[in-house]
């Protein structure tokens, strides 16, 4: 069996990549090339908002050099989670890119694009048969969730993908995707083995970072064989090892055997890393194993109000020192003024704090999070048992040389139904906390230093994750239509 050749050129559609690498991998003349564009990692706004967290500019750059090289290679271009949340306006934005690209380079070739909303009825029926599980920590989902959702999508597996395939499409621009499905797509539907090309796709699906050094903004190319997989970047000054690539398989994932995925599991248990070349590691001995039940992984997410935030900073040793006492009081001094307004939410993020009185130098970054319902990570499709969803922490320790800070950043945060309310509450607090009177205090022209004018900043709508649910389906297409469009005028 011939080795058929996977070209990842960035982590995420916009990320960039070095010219040198980018044709390097074309000089190596692959089969596909494949990019994922999103992730829920950014959090639940990109998705509620519409709007991607990529740069335009940037996803036109990448998009302007990989779609004239695949079609002058005769090979197949697989783009995934388009906009970077993969929902409706997120297609259309990313479909309106290929666009202008196609007339500015006075391109031909046939589009395919694969949207993956679902609509409400859709689940509420699903979920009165009992086919709707939850993810944890999700809870059990409700008819208010789906219905206060502003989008839903469902992750593709690569089944849409390879039926796009099947009709030529020479561009394909998909919703909202699992992960290595890009990836493995066209290899399952030449007949290689599912497990090493999904667990190939694992590792392609952030490019060059399972590499070391690690970047997210270099290709990437695997080659699969029958009963193998190789991987190496292709930049000079970078390898992959059996560590670094064992450990990008183990991304994201509480269960280092088992991955859980659209349509089965990978199983790893069997899984042999061996360093080829100094650059280049052979894997061998993944399986995948179809489940009972196919089936796709939701994300909603709803709005829950506005936000607004105000960025100061001490660095007054005896402030420092209170600083547990005093923003609670902060707090209540809030509480006390607006006392007809409880539907709001107020936290102090303080970076550079003592984690604890005379901890020999380790500081830790506190907040207290309120809005990520669910995690903004793990793009995997997972079963309730193995979830890979636990809460991300909200602060990270690290070690600081010395005994005492010697300054502290602080965001102020407030969340509230409206975005007046949301002004007024980080307004007030943020000149309470500026003119607090803490003992041993000796300035009183104020507390804390403001990078910028204005203080405040009013970052608008706030969304938290309402659904994120595993739907049990019949089939894994009939979710997802393709829309065919044939660009250019010499079609």
């Amino acid at each position: 069996m011939r080795e058929l050749k996977i070209l990842s050129p960035t982590a995420i559609l916009g990320y960039g990549f070095p010219m040198a690498s980018w044709e390097e991998g074309m000089r190596r003349k692959p089969d596909v090339i494949a990019v994922d564009a999103g992730s829920t990692d950014p959090g639940p706004y990109y998705l509620g908002a519409g709007i991607s967290f990529t740069d335009r500019a940037a996803v036109k750059r990448d998009l302007a050099v990989m779609i004239p090289a695949a079609l002058e290679a005769g090979i197949p271009l697989i783009i995934g989670s388009a906009g970077g949340s993969g929902a409706l306006p997120h297609l259309q934005w990313n479909r309106e890119i290929i666009e202008e690209i196609a007339a500015d380079q006075n391109l031909s070739f046939t589009l395919a694009v694969i949207p993956g909303d679902i609509d409400k009825k859709t689940i509420l029926s699903s979920m009165e048969e009992e086919r709707i599980s939850p993810l944890h920590p999700a809870p059990e989902l409700t008819q208010a969730d789906v219905n206060a959702a502003a989008h839903i999508v469902a992750q593709m597996g690569v089944e849409p993908i390879i039926r796009a395939l099947d009709e030529n499409a020479q561009v394909v621009l998909a919703g909202r995707a699992y992960d290595p499905a890009v990836f493995a797509a066209a290899a399952i539907r030449e007949g290689y083995d599912r497990g090493l090309a999904v667990h190939l796709g694992k590792i392609l699906e952030c490019a060059a970072i399972a590499a070391t050094p690690g970047s997210g903004s270099d290709c990437m190319i695997g080659y699969l064989g029958g009963d193998y997989f190789r991987v190496e970047p292709l930049s000079a000054g970078r390898k992959c090892t059996t560590l670094s690539v064992a450990a990008h398989t183990l991304y994201e994932k509480t269960n280092p055997y088992i991955l859980p995925g659209p349509g089965g599991i990978l199983d790893l248990r069997e899984t042999v890393f061996t360093q080829e070349t100094d650059i280049c590691v052979r894997v061998t001995g993944s399986r995948f194993f179809p489940s009972d039940v196919y089936s796709v992984k939701l994300e909603g997410v709803k709005k829950v109000g506005c936000r607004t935030i105000s960025f100061a900073s001490t660095a007054d040793p005896v402030m420092i020192a209170q600083i547990d006492e005093i923003t609670p009081a902060v707090k209540a001094r809030v509480r006390d003024n607006f006392s007809g307004m409880d539907d709001y939410s107020l936290d102090f993020k303080i970076y550079g704090k003592p984690d604890k009185p005379g901890t020999s130098g380790i500081f830790a970054a506190s907040s207290v999070g309120i809005i990520n319902a669910f995690p903004a990570g793990a793009d995997s499709n997972l079963s309730p048992e193995s979830a890979d969803c636990a809460v991300p922490p909200t602060g990270a320790d690290c070690a600081v040389p010395g005994a005492t800070p010697a300054e502290l950043a602080i965001i102020i945060d407030a969340v509230a139904p409206t975005q007046e309310m949301a002004n007024t509450i980080c307004s007030f607090a943020r000149s309470t906390l500026l003119h607090y009177g803490y003992l041993g205090r000796i300035s009183t022209a104020g507390n804390l230093a403001f990078p910028f004018s204005p203080s405040d900043v009013k970052m608008g709508d706030v969304y938290a994750f309402c659904v994120y649910h595993l739907m049990e389906v019949a089939n894994p297409c009939e979710f997802f239509p393709i829309e065919y469009i044939r660009l250019g005028c010499c079609i």
